[in-house]
């Protein structure tokens, strides 16, 4: 797929970022759930050997982007050994390394990697985060850590005053966006699916980007470029 090219100018330096920021603050200050604060702190004082000797963030990480957002990227959780390390949003993983090269193309980020917080990546209007947002043990968050983090994007969500579309990876972040939502009848994950909020928000579901899914075929990357195109017309982006 040809990427798409980015307008000019791409982000407007004058937005302030000021609610944002303390939205940011407070999630990196949050300590509600024991199980997980517990379980970052162990992941960085135990690295793998790839990350021996670096300075882990170990903290919740707050949703990084372009303010002007009309399309927000949703994952499941903060990676132990990805935001949890690097302070960033989908940073310095495998599943980082297949989302920004899809966002690029999509013309949605200025480079196709993510390696690190200083590494300069801008983002279009787009934002990314996850709805839960500390590492958890085995990737599996609780129901009850769940609904913890989701004031989180609700703040984040209230914010980006030009928001459009919600972009779920996997069915956690579906569901998790459907009870964040307050839907009662929740419509069923499919990828490429679409359910539009009472609020005008439209949520588009795509597989989650992680190497298992790709290995196994379940995603491939012209796959994952659909979902962009359709959340690109679906943020008036198109």
């Amino acid at each position: 797929m040809q990427r798409a090219r980015l307008p000019e100018p791409c982000w407007n330096e004058a937005v302030s970022l000021t609610e944002l920021d303390r939205v940011g603050a407070r999630i990196e200050a949050c300590v509600r759930c024991p199980r997980l604060v517990a379980w970052r702190t162990e992941a960085a004082a135990r690295p793998p050997e790839r990350y021996a000797g670096e300075a882990y963030w170990a903290r919740p990480v707050p949703g990084f982007g372009d303010p002007r957002a009309r399309i927000f990227v949703l994952g499941l959780a903060t990676a132990a050994h990805g935001g949890n390390r690097t302070g960033r949003a989908f940073t310095g993983n495998p599943t980082a390394s297949l989302l920004m090269r899809a966002l690029h193309r999509a013309g949605l980020a200025d480079r196709p990697v993510s390696e690190h917080a200083g590494d300069g990546l801008r983002l279009h209007r787009t934002w990314l985060a996850s709805a839960v947002r500390c590492a958890p043990p085995a990737n599996r968050p609780s129901p009850a850590e769940r609904d913890n983090c989701l004031p989180y994007l609700s703040a984040e969500v209230a914010a980006l005053e030009d928001l459009r579309v919600i972009v779920c990876l996997g069915g956690f972040a579906w569901q998790a966006a459907l009870h964040w939502a307050g839907v009662r009848r929740k419509p069923k994950f499919a990828h490429g699916g679409e359910h539009r909020l009472g609020n005008g928000l439209v949520l588009l579901g795509s597989y989650h980007p992680s190497p298992r899914n790709v290995h196994t075929g379940l995603l491939t990357e012209p796959m994952l470029d659909e979902v962009f195109a359709q959340a690109r017309r679906l943020g008036g982006l198109a």
